[in-house]
């Protein structure tokens, strides 16, 4: 299948990974959608957003000389008028089962800035403490010098 950069095809989700998902064009034909194309928000797990098995609409990004496809799901789904990017489509490849999820209850301006304070402060804490273990590990180790 001879594939067109920009074109939108339709696909179906063959496998998911930390950092992508794989979608078969048509047998034989994979292309990988990396975690920052699949949504227009911010994914940490892509499973909250693709199962396998799901159809979906994908953008050609480009074909590598290696035969390598790199597909996006938010492309295929933005509003072609650009001064509404933002408010395009329903949030890229949000699954279709019907599986009840936790609703969230609409915050304050403050709450939902604490909220992402918190997250940001845990995150920051995580890496840190990474940080810290691998200094101390060089500290450690024995000197090259001689």
């Amino acid at each position: 299948m001879q594939l067109d950069v920009g074109k939108i095809y339709e696909g179906k989700v063959t496998g998911i990974t930390k950092f992508g998902a794989f979608v078969e064009l048509e047998p034989g034909t994979t292309g990988m959608v990396h975690i920052s194309e699949v949504a227009n928000t911010f994914v940490s797990e892509i499973k909250d957003h693709l199962t396998e098995g799901q159809g979906v609409k994908v953008k050609v990004l480009s074909v590598s000389e290696e035969g390598k496809i790199s597909l996006s799901i938010k492309k295929a789904s933005e509003n072609p008028n650009p001064r509404n990017k933002r408010s395009a489509g329903n949030g890229g490849g949000k699954r279709s089962d019907s599986k009840p999820r936790e609703e969230k209850v609409p915050q304050t301006p403050e709450a939902a800035f604490e909220d992402m304070l918190n997250k940001f402060k845990q995150s920051s804490d995580e890496r840190m403490g990474d940080l810290k273990k691998v200094i101390d590990n060089k500290r450690r180790s024995p000197s090259r010098r001689k």
